[in-house]
Formats: structure tokens, C-alpha cells, sequence
């Protein structure tokens, strides 16, 4: 049967088509809302009851008409099981009163007038509680990172809960709500893979020098038993002697490529650190992980460059397909890269570099300091406020701030062949390198905030040739560097750039951790917790 009279805002009415899933009607006077199915009835809530409510809370009931909401055992039972649930996107049930909600669920059919509007206020406080944390997170990430540029998200409720209460879609409603993207996913993945591992807890292994294959020392009996627990060793027999044999150095390289470390097969410190992570530590990395990605926006838009700060990577996205991933030296613990997203707006091809203030200050002045022929080692030229060019010989320690400086161009310039800018008030951006040897580290947090970037024509190149295929390619590019001066060559198309930062994700059913360089997990879990 249609839904008669149905009341939209408080005065206002409409008829809606038959549909099957709008099983709600109202009486011909209108003093009852009532479930056709179930034949559940609505009890109507006072006026006054409502007057020290939130805005938003007086909205929903005025959607239905000052009636109790979740009068229908169905939507009743699909929030609690969602608060009940939510751990698996890495929220705690009892930061929604489930306990509470539980036993009053149970005595529902005892509850007085009174009682059932109380339970029915709660349920939607509760609703509303786990919906914009669900889809913004828990946390505000303003009040938590300086140098985190991330818009807050907003979402309006009122219209999406009442068509969900409407067509008993409630579930439904907590999905669309939650992040979408894929990686979200892997970590929500991650967390069930956990889940199936034996609780236990680690004594920490100490290591007193680096392990390498066929090495005899009893540590090695507690590393076998620590990737036997991860899955990553499987012994042949029982005994697990300290030899460093083959077999286990095979399992020492699956372990350290699940973990962000070269898959070398030498035990050493970062190997040791990753081990001595118990199930506990590596969920509580995995929630912070699930609250973080809450913070990120709802839609990426088709292209974008999206780089992970501590996987030390960078991938182009193309319609949600990975174009190209590339190596990425980020911001030292000291000089952090910040979190971020912004839109590319051009390349400079040849870039000279201005440096900026923090290395004028912690840098340069103490380098030029003591020995004036830096400037001249490192291609820097001095200028004035008038913008005038000062000898070394007549710069000035004390006003060092007062000068500008510019490096010339070419392949050993700071900023190598090419510059990516984007607009962002940390003034970072994507740019080449002359240190291309660090791409072959474990360890890459070492700029001084910018993303260093490998094979960066190769980039510059594909997203070029989307934008204009008949006018771009290698050649053309080849030919603007040959050239020496600086070019800048603006880009029409959008492509959205994203800073991000998350450290766990799973990839065919198999966990997958990095290094947390900035220490940004533990003390979000303590947060989150508190």
C-alpha cells in the first residue's frame, strides 16, 4: 500500500507512488505512524521534549512529524547491528552506548510511553554519533596537525535517514557513508586477516649485529618462531635449530617486502623492528589507519597523483587505474612533509631554485658561514632586495635572511630537469633531484619537506600526452632541456595531487605494513581511544 499524507516538514505533505519497500502510513487524522507490515505504531513525541534537542536532532523528528523514529524492529535492529559492527572500520561500540541500547532493545515491548521515546532520542543521537563518524571520522585532524591541509567534511543526514527509515535501508545508509576508496578497502581487509591470527604477546627480540645467510646465533630460534607465527616460515620439521639456512632467508624476504624493507634477506634493525610488532600493536596501527582515511575527501576525481609518504610512493590514476608508480624521497622527521591535497597547475622544465627560508636559516647560513666559497660550489647567486647581485665576499651572515638566493638551472640543480606546482601554503611541491641516488634506500625520508620524485620527465611526459597527444611527447621534452633556459608549461586538464599518509593495507589476502617515520600511529590510537 502507498504512503498517504506523508508529512516532509511540518506542514507539509505528499503522496508517494506504491513501492513495495515504503511500507509506512498515517492514519487519516494523522495522530499515528504506523508500519503496514509490522503494525508497528509510532508514539508521538511532545513538543517540549524536543525544545532542548540539537537543530539537527529537532529536524529528523520534524521529518516525521514530532513521531517516535524508530518505532520499526527492523531499522532498530540494523543500527544496533551496525554499532554493534563497528569495530570493523575501527570504531568502539561503546563509544555509542551499545550496552545501554542492548538491554533497552531487549525490554522493548515493557517500555512505557516515556521509556520508548527516551530509548528512541537515544538511538537517533547514536545514529547521528556513528554516521559523521563513519563517513569524517572520530577525530578532527585540524585540532590534531598543524601542517595538515585536509577539508572538513560535511554531510547532511536528515534527508538520507528519513528515505532509509522510509524503505528500511539503514545498512544501506552506514555503507554510502563510509570511505570509498579502494585502499580503504585493503585496511578493512587487513583487519580481518589480523583478526585470524592466535592472540599472543612477544617478548622483544634484541639483535646485537646484522644476521646474514648460513649465520649460526640462538636469536635466530625466536626470529624462525616469530615468522612461523606471521605465516611467513614454514619449517620442514619441528626442530628449529639457530642456523640462518635458506629456507628461512626466502621467508626473511617475504617479510621484509611485506613490511616496506628491502628484500635483501640480511636481518638487521628495521627487520627486528618490524618483528617485534605484537597483534595488538599491528591493530591498533591498522584503526588509526581506518580513522585517517575517514579524514581524506570523498571523491579523488578521475586523474590524480597520489603519493603515500611513509611507502615512500607515488602512483598516477587514471579512471581508477594505476598509470605508473614511481619512488619518492619525502620530508626528514624534522622537516615533515605535510598532508595535503591540491590540483597541478604547470610544470617548469629546467627549474632554477630559490631557497627557501627554513634551509636559508638551518643550512645555508651555517654552511656560507664558514666557508664563503659555498655559493659558489652549489651554483647559488646572492641578490638584494633591489634584486641586485651581491659578491660572497659582501654577504653578510647577520642579514643572511634579507638576500635571496637562486641556484642555476641544469642536472645538478636542487631541483633536477622538472618541477611539478601545485598550489599549497607549505610552498612544497613534486620536483627531480641530484640526489638520485637515494631512491635505492630503505629509509627515504630525507628532504627538507618537497617530494623528490624518480623518472620525473616519465610523468611529466604521460600526463602531457593525455592532456595533448599530438603536441607532447619525449622528443618535444628532450628539446626544451637542451634548450637550458627555464620553461613553464601550464596544464589545462585536472589532475587533483594528494599527500597522503597510511601505513597498513593488504594485497591478496596478505598483510602489508611500512615504517611509521613520523610516529603518527601510536599516538592517534591514544586518541582514538580516549
Amino acid at each position: 500500500m502507498p504512503l498517504k499524507n506523508y508529512f516532509l516538514y511540518v506542514s507539509v505533505f505528499i503522496v508517494l507512488s506504491c513501492n513495495k519497500n515504503n511500507t509506512l502510513a498515517t492514519s487519516e487524522d494523522d495522530a499515528l505512524l504506523k508500519d503496514q507490515e509490522t503494525e508497528e505504531i509510532a508514539r508521538p513525541i511532545p513538543e517540549t521534549l524536543l525544545e532542548h534537542k540539537s537543530d539537527s536532532i529537532r529536524l529528523y523528528y520534524h521529518l516525521f512529524r514530532n513521531k517516535e523514529i524508530w518505532y520499526n524492529s527492523i531499522n532498530r535492529k540494523a543500527l544496533l547491528s551496525e554499532i554493534e559492527n563497528c569495530g570493523k572500520d575501527g570504531l568502539f561500540s561503546k563509544d555509542y552506548e551499545f550496552a545501554k541500547l542492548s538491554e533497552l532493545e531487549k525490554k522493548h515491548s515493557e517500555l512505557n510511553d516515556d521509556e520508548s521515546i527516551a530509548y528512541d532520542f537515544l538511538l537517533t543521537e547514536m545514529f547521528e554519533k556513528l554516521a559523521h563518524h563513519l563517513h569524517g571520522g572520530k577525530l578532527n585532524p585540524k585540532k590534531i596537525y598543524d601542517d595538515w591541509d585536509l577539508n572538513p567534511k560535511k554531510i547532511a543526514l536528515s534527508k538520507r535517514l528519513e528515505k532509509a527509515i522510509m524503505e528500511k535501508q539503514v545498512s544501506q545508509l552506514f555503507d554510502s557513508l563510509k570511505p570509498q576508496h579502494y585502499v580503504y578497502s585493503t585496511i578493512k581487509k587487513s583487519l580481518v586477516l589480523l583478526n585470524a591470527f592466535p592472540d599472543t604477546d612477544f617478548k622483544k627480540i634484541q639483535l646485537a649485529k646484522k644476521i646474514e645467510l648460513n649465520d649460526t646465533i640462538d636469536v635466530m630460534i625466536n626470529i624462525k618462531k616469530r615468522l612461523a607465527y606471521w605465516n611467513d616460515y614454514k619449517p620442514k620439521d619441528s626442530i628449529i635449530t639457530a642456523v640462518y639456512d635458506s629456507i628461512t632467508y626466502l621467508a626473511v624476504k617475504k617479510f621484509q617486502n611485506r613490511h616496506g624493507l628491502i628484500p635483501d634477506g640480511v636481518i638487521g634493525n628495521g627487520t627486528i623492528k618490524a618483528l617485534n610488532y605484537s597483534k595488538s600493536e599491528r591493530r591498533e596501527q591498522i584503526f588509526a589507519n581506518l580513522e585517517r582515511w575517514k579524514w581524506f575527501p570523498d571523491d579523488f576525481g578521475s586523474d590524480y597523483l597520489i603519493a603515500n609518504l611513509p611507502e615512500y610512493k607515488i602512483y598516477y590514476i587514471v579512471n581508477k587505474d594505476t598509470i605508473s608508480v614511481h619512488n619518492i624521497v619525502v620530508g626528514k622527521p624534522s622537516r615533515k612533509t605535510p598532508v595535503l591535497t591540491s590540483k597541478l597547475s604547470n610544470f617548469v622544465f629546467n627549474p632554477t631554485w630559490t631557497v627557501p627560508p627554513t634551509i636559508i636559516k638551518e643550512d645555508l647560513t651555517p654552511s656560507a658561514s664558514k666557508n664563503r666559497e659555498y655559493f659558489e660550489r652549489n651554483r647559488i647567486t646572492i641578490f638584494n632586495k633591489s634584486g641586485e647581485v651581491i659578491a660572497p665576499s659582501d654577504w653578510n651572515p647577520e642579514k643572511a635572511k634579507t638576500f635571496r638566493y637562486v641556484q642555476t638551472s641544469g642536472y645538478n640543480n636542487s631541483l633536477g630537469l622538472v618541477k611539478f606546482n601545485f598550489p599549497n601554503r607549505h610552498l612544497v611541491y613534486l620536483h627531480d633531484t641530484n640526489h638520485r641516488d637515494y631512491f635505492s634506500r630503505e629509509t627515504r625520508a630525507l628532504s627538507s619537506g618537497c617530494v623528490r620524485i624518480e623518472k620525473p620527465l616519465d610523468l611529466a611526459e604521460m600526463i602531457l600526452k593525455k592532456e595533448d597527444a599530438k603536441k607532447w611527447n619525449r622528443t618535444e621534452i628532450d628539446s626544451i632541456l637542451s634548450k637550458k633556459n627555464s620553461r613553464i608549461v601550464n596544464l589545462n586538464s585536472t589532475v587533483n595531487v594528494f599527500f597522503l599518509y597510511w601505513t597498513n593495507w593488504s594485497k591478496s589476502n596478505q598483510l602489508y605494513f611500512c615504517n611509521d617515520m613520523y610516529g603518527y600511529d601510536k599516538k592517534l590510537f591514544e586518541l582514538l581511544r580516549n
